[in-house]
């Protein structure tokens, strides 16, 4: 059956997303940077808290994936915490200057994570020539890809995700970024075996005083009284339909 791996920006989401019946959950902080490295106390609080598998991402600022040496000395860090902490996986990716996959640091990670299971990034779909990264990947041992065909959403990308699930001979390819309930169909139909998405609804802050004019973000008119959170009713409802749904050959 296929999977469902859904992205959670705090612990909370996390354990909604597990008492929903989610497969897999990506644990990260900081959803307006498009997901960052969780702290110390989310990665003990995660694995004191939740039974499904938590794989942590291991990205350290948001912007690009060419990483400078300093960077990638974080990243060794994280990833030894990670496993440490007794995770089952971890995602991370990394980029060169020319948009390939940085192939030496990457080598380095798999070697540091010794049996864990490695998920590569969306820095996927930023990268110069998909075919010959996902080569690459396979070669390394990643354990799947997490992409949307190298746009802006995985809905607009379903022809080179479709491809890329029927080139690929290791890494499973994992659907992500905009993928909902409402086309949620679409993804299994092709044969895609896992499913990542945020799942997500609006909630509003608890707070009934809110001080107006001042944002803690460099964007002022952020509402920094509302938040995306793990709409369980979501998750029960995608799982229903996988399970409904047969499995199909890629």
């Amino acid at each position: 059956m296929t999977k469902l791996e859904i992205c959670c920006y705090g612990l909370d989401c996390a354990i909604t997303a597990q008492q929903a019946g989610a497969d897999r959950v990506e644990l990260c902080t900081a959803p307006r940077e498009g997901g960052l490295t969780p702290s110390a106390g989310l990665l003990e609080a995660a694995r004191r808290e939740l039974t499904i598998a938590v794989h942590p991402i291991v990205r350290p600022r948001g912007g690009d994936f060419c990483y400078t040496a300093r960077e990638f000395d974080v990243m060794k860090s994280e990833v030894a915490i990670i496993r440490e902490l007794g995770f089952p996986g971890l995602v991370i990716g990394m980029l060169d200057e020319d948009g390939h996959i940085d192939h030496a640091r990457m080598e380095h990670i798999m070697a540091l994570c010794d049996g864990l299971e490695v998920t590569f990034h969306r820095a996927f779909d930023l990268c110069h020539s998909p075919k010959r990264a996902l080569k690459e990947l396979t070669a390394l041992g990643i354990a799947r890809i997490l992409t949307s065909g190298q746009q802006q959403n995985a809905e607009n990308g379903i022809a080179l995700l479709r491809e890329l699930n029927e080139l690929s001979t290791g890494p499973i390819i994992m659907a992500g970024a905009g993928v909902r309930l409402s086309n949620l169909q679409k993804f299994l139909e092709m044969g895609i075996k896992e499913i990542h998405s945020s799942a997500s609804r609006l909630i509003s802050s608890p707070m009934r005083y809110r001080k107006a004019g001042v944002s803690m973000c460099s964007e002022a008119e952020t509402d920094e009284f509302s938040r995306y959170c793990v709409d369980g009713d979501v998750v029960e409802a995608m799982k229903s339909v996988m399970q409904m749904t047969p499995d199909r050959v890629a």
